[in-house]
């Protein structure tokens, strides 16, 4: 697999950019510019990954384009657009969004996220999105979540075959889908179910850790190492099906702590690293 962080380093340019990540050791990455920069500046960044044998693996979007208010989610729906159409440009792995949520919090939990209405809005906007752009390069994903769909490998399967377009495809954060008992004290079944099911749709990865923080079965993500959850076996089965699936480590505070994990992985998991 190939091993890559969401930081950037918050350095400027693209030389500066890959010389960083290419000292680091990674060799994946999310595209460090969206839709509004220049094409003469994207163009200087993917030549930089290209030169310094890193993989594009996600564009990512991170906004409600299911929004309640309609003016909220049409900007969204425009900018999901336009994130797709980069993706495609510059020929990464996938651009990657949450399906969104029915209440104030973009990404939170509510019920009404489970309603056959929120589900026929996904299939929309997914559909919607791909159509607008018709993708040739790149595949639409969604990135699994505990309180919205997909939440589950069978939700995530059945939107994929309500959306009936082949441009798109599966993002795999498992540790999002980690929400019950049984997926939690039985990481190994669950992620043979998961990859067993959705296998050969996934473009890209995300690696984290999960711990169990006690009463009513209160679950943190943490940084790896921390919890609890078997790496290794989630390092297997992506290994199993692509030796170059892109993971991306995530959601760490500062670039010091993203440095010092990338270490630990490197080293926990370097058997099965690029």
């Amino acid at each position: 697999m190939r091993l890559g962080i969401s930081s950037n380093f918050n350095v400027t340019g693209a030389d500066d950019w890959a010389k960083s990540m290419k000292e680091l050791g990674v060799k994946s990455c999310v595209f460090p510019l969206d839709s509004s920069a220049s094409a003469e500046l994207v163009d200087e960044y993917v030549k930089a990954a290209k030169e310094n044998d890193i993989v594009i693996a996600e564009v990512g979007i991170w906004r409600n384009a299911i929004a309640t208010d309609a003016s909220e989610a049409k900007a969204n729906l425009d900018y999901s657009i336009k994130q797709l159409a980069l993706a495609d440009r510059i020929g990464a792995r996938c651009c990657v969004n949450v399906a969104g949520s029915c209440g104030a919090v973009w990404d939170g939990g509510y019920k009404g996220n489970y309603s056959k209405e929120m589900w026929d809005k996904t299939v929309k906007m997914v559909q919607t999105v791909i159509d607008e752009v018709k993708p040739k390069n790149t595949f639409y994903t969604l990135e699994p979540m505990p309180w919205m769909v997909p939440s589950s490998p069978e939700e995530y399967l059945r939107l994929i075959e309500d959306v009936a377009r082949d441009e798109f495809a599966a993002h795999m954060d498992i540790i999002n889908m980690i929400n019950c008992p049984d997926r939690y004290f039985f990481p190994e079944d669950f992620m043979d179910k998961t990859f067993s099911l959705l296998g050969k749709y996934i473009r890209s990865c995300h690696l984290k850790d999960i711990k169990l923080e006690g009463y009513t079965f209160a679950l943190r993500e943490v940084k790896c190492g921390v919890g609890d959850f078997n790496l290794e076996h989630y390092a297997k089965v992506i290994n199993e099906l692509d030796p170059e699936m892109p993971i991306i480590i995530e959601h760490l505070t500062s670039d010091e702590e993203y440095r010092e994990s990338f270490a630990y992985i490197t080293d926990r998991l370097g058997k099965f690293i690029v």
